[in-house]
């Protein structure tokens, strides 16, 4: 359980800052902190535990049957992943609480930080690895809030699109692969899929889902050529550069390759893929970062740089290089959060960060330069600093790597990308913190106060004390960690400053001279730099969104030019091809079944349907005529399903048909009555090919279905129908209980439509449309009398009949035909007779019912039921039912399926009534009448007969 708290906390603590805002920045920021320190304090309680070796685990089944469970598990990877998450957490949110100016919505700030950082805490405390891949994706979601904060900064919202399109892509592509690896290893559960190694590496899908996989996991962490979009997520304050680089998104790349480094390396594939794009990606990154101007964006090609070092680390597939990795992950964390703190410092209080303005800091700024110093000493590998420990262990790795048969290459790449690294880090230290202190800062540079240098400082203490005493600071840890990547026994290794005259010592020191001498012939270096053509990742992106967007566009104008006749054409076309190509293609026989004689009812019907059919296409472009032909075929329907013996369904269509034909029937009022010619004979032959072939093929798979015996649900339904749902109606069960997850999406989507024809139908009465509408003349005269007394009287008298005939049918449909569908269609009748016989002015003014909120309630009663059932422990929308007896009443049963079936009731009712409500207001508007007063009062038709006549 105290795992997933730790998961959930960040989420649930999201809220807080939205709302503590309101009692001051100070509350908000506490607030904030107190969620992260709350679930940082959770995860430390488990430390005794990780470090001897348990892995603690928690979980529960939420949809077994697609492999999806809510399943998480702490190791020493886990254990190490969280704890720079949420620790480097809490550094960032102080830091944060004093870099935001008072401009800056700091609620929206720290709401999304929290989102983010319980999205990266679910990755690494994931056990299923579907689960892993929700929190994946939220990281790419809430990331591109924080990376488009500033959203007023072009900058930010290009840098927050790149950084969602190439993870996103990213993560579609592990999507895939993590798809086939739960398929070799028969399930979804990394506890199991880290023992299937041989099972999974023999395999001939193998290839294809490491190349999926490695595709996410290069595109999060920014390896070559997916590095770009780093660089340009600068754009967000310094408080999210700092967090994505050291602790979070761009280590969940790095996380991910390592949780699968016992399955997954060890082959050539492997080898080849991981550990040569990191090397090349170490280098271009360290090159790119040397002439880089401004600190970040100095900073975000370094992380790069980094990034590859560790992924080339991972890649080399020994147990040595994955301690290597995984102690450099740690030493990365601690000196980048506080190089990248220390470059918001120095925009912060001198105004820019840009180099070429700033130099003599140290003088004016001792406590920021002294931080930058050993931070960024540690990021070259200088010794006694922790980063040239990892480095030592790199380069070490490096000189016993053989590429490709060739044992120079790879120590060579090693440390040129090192001298780089030397390079670009001096870089940071001599241009912007010595030299003569200028007199043209863009703001006068001074120490800031100690929220913000704090927070650096205690990660800068960590530097110099893991360079120091490493076997005590971080020996435990490192083994603890590099225990769970290994999943095996560790190499023999001591962490210490001094390792004898080795080749990574003469590496490392030739490494420093040349990234020194880079520095001193700087001027030179940079003049070729700039003179040699080097391409710009950022215009290559958008060169290649604006080829996808116009290609996208030629073919969306091509294939979608509005003709709804040419998407059922294509949509038909492709079912009949589809069909005709499997029926030719496989074998068949004739029906087994015996058929049934057709009776003269039967031959009469099936000729009136197909007369009527007929009509429809030889009658289609006069509206009215077409329509009640509709009509006349639905209730040809509906009399074929009491001729079947399905009164439910025959029930239904009829009250769909009425209500459709009344609805269509207004609708039409404002619209033509014919339909203009449009169709060629070209296009006719077509159209009509196309549906004869689409009827044959519809009809002829009904024939082959009715013909031929076969095992259906329909005898599970009716055994479990009475012991399992409580009802002797059977399609009232199965669909407010069997099927009761379909219906609820059903009631769903028909509210949905509602709003959208109100949606629709409301930006009607405004603007352009809205002046066109008040100008409508009818095309035919109006009756005298559009409230007869015959009508009026009929309808007072039919509504309470109605509404009990309603109630009827909906307590009923539980064991005899009928239920919340059907009663919902009956009522809402009654209502629109009541709106027809005397106005819907008249009518609404005396039934004040907000139609979208009886929507509304309608799908929240059913969703109350699904989670009530959930609280009692069972599948949602579980129903159950029991036997009550009341004196004078005897006995009766109830069944939660009917507060299900009142939720379907009130959705329909509301759906209807909200359609007719706009339909009424669109016909109000176009004839300009007023309410009449009584529900029989005359109107104006006479005069829009001779203002039409005119």
């Amino acid at each position: 359980m105290s795992l997933a708290l730790i998961v959930m906390l960040p989420f649930l603590g999201a809220l807080l800052p939205a709302l503590m805002i309101r009692a001051g920045r100070n509350a908000c920021a506490t607030s904030t902190l107190s969620v992260s320190l709350l679930a940082f304090l959770l995860l430390l309680t488990h430390a005794p535990a990780v470090f001897r070796g348990e892995v603690v685990q928690a979980g529960w089944a939420w949809l077994p049957q697609l492999g999806l469970n809510v399943n998480f598990f702490l190791d020493g990877l886990g254990f190490f992943f969280a704890s720079l998450i949420l620790g480097i957490g809490l550094l960032i949110i102080t830091y944060a609480r004093f870099y935001l100016s008072k401009d800056d919505p700091m609620g929206s700030f720290y709401s999304y930080l929290l989102l983010f950082q319980g999205a990266m805490v679910g990755i690494v405390l994931s056990d299923n690895i579907l689960l892993l891949l929700i929190f994946w994706e939220l990281t790419s979601l809430s990331s591109f809030l924080l990376i488009g904060y500033w959203k007023h900064l072009p900058e930010g919202r290009q840098g927050a699109r790149m950084a969602l399109t190439i993870t996103g892509a990213g993560g579609l592509s592990m999507i895939a692969g993590m798809m086939i690896l739960g398929h070799l290893a028969g399930s979804y559960d990394l506890t199991v899929i880290l023992q299937h190694k041989e099972a999974i590496q023999a395999s001939p899908l193998y290839l294809p889902a490491l190349l999926l996989i490695l595709g996410g996991c290069f595109t999060k962490s920014a390896q070559f050529p997916f590095h770009f979009w780093l660089p340009h997520a600068m754009a967000a304050p310094t408080p999210v550069s700092a967090y994505l680089h050291s602790a979070t998104m761009v280590k969940a790349g790095l996380f991910l390759m390592a949780r699968l480094w016992p399955v997954l390396a060890g082959t050539d594939a492997w080898f080849y893929l991981v550990a040569t794009t990191g090397l090349i990606t170490m280098v271009i990154g360290a090159w790119i970062a040397l002439f880089k101007d401004d600190l970040k964006g100095l900073l975000a090609f370094s992380t790069v740089s980094h990034l590859g070092l560790i992924t080339f680390l991972l890649g080399l597939g020994s147990p040595m290089a994955a301690v290597a990795a995984v102690f450099h992950i740690l030493n990365h964390a601690t000196f980048k959060a506080a190089l990248f703190m220390n470059a918001g410092i120095i925009d912060h209080e001198a105004g820019t960060r840009d180099i070429k303005r700033l130099g003599g800091l140290m003088a004016l700024m001792p406590i920021t330069g002294t931080l930058a110093l050993l931070a960024a000493a540690s990021m070259a590998g200088v010794p006694l600093l922790n980063g040239f420990l990892s480095k030592e262990m790199m380069l070490e790795e490096a000189a016993r790597t053989i590429w490709l048969g060739q044992d120079w290459l790879v120590p060579l790449l090693a440390t040129l990308g090192a001298v780089f690294s030397v390079a670009y880090s001096f870089r940071y230290i001599v241009h912007v913190f010595f030299g003569k202190t200028r007199d043209d800062y863009p703001h006068p540079p001074h120490d800031p106060p100690f929220g913000l240098w704090g927070p650096p400082a205690l990660l800068v203490v960590l530097v110099v004390l893991i360079g120091l005493f490493p076997a005590l600071i971080a020996g435990p840890l490192v083994a603890t960690v590099a225990a769970a990547v290994i999943g095996g026994p560790l190499p023999d290794y001591h962490l210490a400053l001094w390792h004898g005259f080795t080749p990574a010592l003469f590496m490392s020191v030739i490494a420093v001279a040349l990234g020194l001498t880079l520095l001193w012939r700087y001027p030179g270096v940079r003049a070729a730099w700039q003179t040699a053509p080097h391409p710009e990742a950022k215009a290559m992106f958008q060169a290649c969104i604006a080829a996808a967007v116009a290609l996208a566009q030629r073919l969306t104008h091509g294939l979608h030019n509005g003709s709804l006749q040419r998407h059922l054409a294509f949509m038909l076309g492709a079912a009949v091809v589809l069909g005709f190509t499997a029926f030719f293609e496989a074998s068949h026989g004739p029906g087994s079944r015996p058929l049934l004689p057709a009776t003269p009812v039967a031959i009469v019907g099936w000729l009136l349907l197909a007369a009527a059919s007929l009509a429809v296409v030889r009658l289609h472009r006069q509206r009215m005529v077409a329509l009640l032909t509709v009509g006349v075929i639905g209730l040809i329907v509906c009399l074929g399903f009491v001729y079947f013996s399905a009164p439910d369904l025959a029930l239904t269509q009829i009250s769909v048909e009425v209500v459709t034909v009344i609805l269509l029937l207004l609708a039409l009022n404002l619209l033509p009555k014919e339909t203009p010619r449009e169709s060629d004979t070209g296009r006719k032959w077509r159209d009509g090919i196309l549906a004869t072939l689409a009827g044959l093929g519809v009809g002829a798979a009904c024939w082959a279905m009715i013909t031929r015996d076969a095992e259906t649900l329909s005898s599970y339904y009716l055994d479990k129908s009475v012991p399992g749902g409580g009802g002797t109606n059977v399609v009232n069960v199965i669909l407010v209980d069997f099927r009761g997850f379909d219906t609820f999406g059903e009631i769903i989507v028909l509210g949905i439509a509602a709003l959208t024809i109100y949606a629709l139908l409301d930006g009607a009465l405004q603007g352009a449309v809205g002046r066109k509408l008040a100008a409508w003349v009818p095309d035919q005269k109006r009756s005298g009398d559009r409230h007869p007394m015959m009508l009026v009287v009929a309808t007072r008298v039919m509504l309470p009949l109605a509404l009990m005939v309603g109630a009827y049918i909906f307590l009923r449909g539980h064991n005899v035909p009928g239920g919340g569908f059907i009663a919902g269609l009956v009522v809402a009748i009654a209502l629109i007779m009541q709106y027809m016989a005397s106005g819907f002015g008249w009518a609404a003014q005396r039934m004040k019912v907000d139609y979208h909120a009886l929507i509304g309630i309608g799908v929240l009663v059913a969703g109350a039921t699904g989670i009530a059932a959930w609280l009692a422990d069972h599948p949602f929308l579980t129903s159950t039912f029991d036997h009550f007896h009341l004196p004078l009443v005897g006995e009766f049963e109830l069944a939660s399926a009917m507060a299900f079936d009142t939720g379907v009731f009130l959705t329909v009712v509301g759906a209807v009534m909200l359609t007719l409500a706009n339909l009424s207001r669109i016909g109000r508007r176009a004839e300009c009448l007023p309410v009449p007063e009584a529900p029989m009062d005359p109107d104006l038709s006479p005069t829009l007969n001779k203002a039409q006549e005119a």
